[in-house]
């Protein structure tokens, strides 16, 4: 296990809040805060969302919740994410018009119980030991507040690039949203994620570099990231020829 902690200084400036985090539900206040929660962002993922489901029922970590956002499926992906929510007390779902991503994700913060908030895209999984090596992680440096990396790429480790999409960079020199673990009070002061259609995690990531957030980095490779579902923001993302 090896992490790798921000040279920035941790102390929060003032943030204003971004227009994309409007709120769409109110907070939820747990009597017993689980460490985490998961949210799950879902949008016609019908065949695929199990697997990331299983994945998460299997982990060796017990301290979580779940809040599965349905960003308006039209096929039976809300079915699916209903039968998981009333066999695990463990799940929450909302279910809203279809709003985007960023705005799915900060849904899925407001409704949030846990001290952090992470992330597992429908179409990927955890492995076993995903939850309790991030957790172990922040229990030996507990200032800390924005944790990520530790992917296995699977497919294509190649994407448009966020400043020039006519060129592709390597997902190693990337930050990949589905890995972050950040606490919730700081994504909340933070403004959550931007309303765009691409790279909402790396603009984050740069709003709370800017704002001296104590962040790290792991390596242990427990995020399974899939390249190969064809309807995936990286793969739809246009790249313009080059001139």
């Amino acid at each position: 296990m090896y992490l790798c902690s921000s040279s920035k200084p941790s102390i929060m400036s003032d943030i204003t809040t971004s227009s994309a985090f409007t709120p769409i539900l109110p907070l939820v206040h747990s009597v017993v805060r689980p460490f985490f929660t998961v949210i799950i962002c879902t949008y016609n993922r019908v065949s695929l969302l199990p697997r990331a489901l299983d994945s998460l029922l299997n982990q060796t970590e017990r301290d979580w919740e779940a809040v599965i956002v349905d960003d308006g499926s039209t096929d039976s992906t809300w079915q699916v994410v209903q039968r998981y929510a009333e066999a695990h007390s463990q799940i929450r779902s909302v279910y809203h018009s279809n709003r985007g991503i960023p705005r799915s994700r900060n849904a899925g913060v407001l409704a949030a119980a846990g001290l952090f908030v992470t992330f597992l895209d429908s179409d990927d999984e955890y492995r076993w030991d995903h939850l309790v090596a991030r957790k172990q992680m922040f229990l030996e440096y507990p200032t800390v507040e924005f944790l990520h990396g530790g992917v296995e790429i699977i497919g294509e480790p190649y994407v448009p690039d966020k400043n020039e999409p006519s060129r592709q960079i390597h997902l190693k020199d990337c930050v990949i949203g589905g890995t972050f673990v950040i606490r919730k009070d700081t994504i909340l002061r933070l403004g959550g994620f931007d309303a765009v259609d691409y790279a909402d995690d790396a603009l984050l990531y740069e709003r709370a570099m800017s704002a001296g957030i104590s962040i790290a980095r792991t390596d242990h490779p427990s995020y399974k990231y899939y390249r190969d579902t064809p309807d995936s923001i990286c793969n739809t993302q246009r790249v313009l020829p080059r001139s």
